[in-house]
């Protein structure tokens, strides 16, 4: 998207085949949705954090497991923003949303973020809780996709508050790799 602030009525424009069908799910929860069928659509953001199932793929996880294993980072571009959520947040949605009184999420869509950083941010973040002895280097890259969530309509909705920041995360992988949670 364009748009500096990507709200849940946006069209979508999927660039992937996983976002295609993740679409199309949409499309079928929202068709079959009724008193019946309660279908509520979470749009997570980046999730970030310990898991014991982790993923070192998505860009906080990432960036950590360089600055710890090889105490360097490489930011490819920098300045493009990434929303994140702390996998602890994003449990605590999934249990709310089920909890909660159906009419307020029946054939709803909510995207759920907290904090929007950019990627040299991120690292920076890194480095401050890992140490100095990290380094990063910066290298340009043609890949500028960047994008800001507003999660307003959950913090809204169903007065769901994160609690857990990128830094948070980065602690939790921190104290994740010192006591070897992780094969390698």
């Amino acid at each position: 998207k364009d748009e500096q602030n990507v709200l849940e009525t946006m069209d979508l424009k999927p660039l992937t085949d996983y976002s295609k069908y993740k679409a199309m799910c949409e499309d079928i929860l929202l068709k079959y949705c009724s008193a019946d069928f309660i279908s509520c659509i979470l749009r997570p953001a980046t999730v970030c954090g310990f898991s014991k199932r982790q993923r070192f793929d998505l860009v906080v996880n990432l960036l950590t497991n360089l600055g710890y294993n090889k105490k360097q980072i490489t930011v490819f571009g920098g300045d493009q923003l990434r929303p994140n959520i702390h996998i602890k947040d994003m449990i605590e949605a999934y249990k709310q949303i089920i909890e909660i009184n159906d009419n307020l999420i029946n054939g709803e869509i909510f995207n759920v973020g907290y904090e929007n950083q950019t990627v040299n941010e991120i690292a920076f973040n890194v480095k401050k809780i890992l140490g100095d002895k990290i380094s990063i280097f910066k290298q340009e890259s043609d890949d500028n996709r960047s994008y800001h969530i507003s999660s307003e309509k959950i913090f809204n909705t169903i007065k769901f508050k994160p609690q857990h920041t990128i830094d948070d995360a980065i602690l939790d992988l921190k104290i994740s790799f010192d006591e070897k949670l992780f094969n390698d």
